[in-house]
């Protein structure tokens, strides 16, 4: 056999596989025939309300899915839909000092969501999913802090989403 016949036979496998529809390297097993998606405003209903954290979630999930498949996003009669409500926005401390102050605070974000799969209605899913930034007591949730903050929250949260629904783990 020659030296370049096996990394070329591994290749043509690759390019079949992924080709063929088969195997994703994002993880994702999307059903035949599904070639769009669309995700519907989450409504924010948490207590404390953050203004634009809706449309930054939005943003960020509909990011994630068109990064991690072939997909089309359209604004409405999607294969695929995304909806639900950003349930939960909190600020609390988790650990104090020996004078009782916060020595670290939690945001803790929290979103309920509707998943509709048109082409296959036995994936439809209804889930909450939670997650969570530590900072440090002494500093305020503002400007970068928050900016980092919300970012590390939706990474963690649209992951879980697109696992939930696209990805089956």
């Amino acid at each position: 056999m020659k030296k370049y016949s096996i990394p070329f036979l591994f290749l043509t496998i690759c390019f079949t596989l992924v080709g063929c529809g088969i195997y994703s390297f994002t993880g994702a097993s999307i059903p035949p025939g599904t070639e769009t998606y669309q995700v519907n405003r989450f409504e924010n209903t948490a207590l404390l309300v953050e203004p634009g954290l809706e449309r930054d979630f939005k943003l960020a999930l509909e990011d994630l899915i068109q990064n991690q498949t072939n997909l089309r996003l359209v604004p409405s009669n999607g294969d695929l839909v995304y909806e639900g409500e950003i349930t939960e926005y909190r600020i609390s401390p988790t650990t104090a000092t020996s004078d009782n102050t916060a020595a670290q605070n939690r945001l803790t974000i929290g979103v309920k969501l509707r998943f509709f799969n048109r082409k296959k209605e036995e994936d439809d899913l209804e889930q909450s999913f939670t997650f969570f930034y530590d900072y440090p007591g002494s500093e305020q949730l503002i400007g970068s802090q928050k900016t980092t903050a919300h970012e590390e929250i939706f990474e963690r949260l649209t992951q879980d989403i697109f696992n939930a629904t696209l990805a089956k783990w």
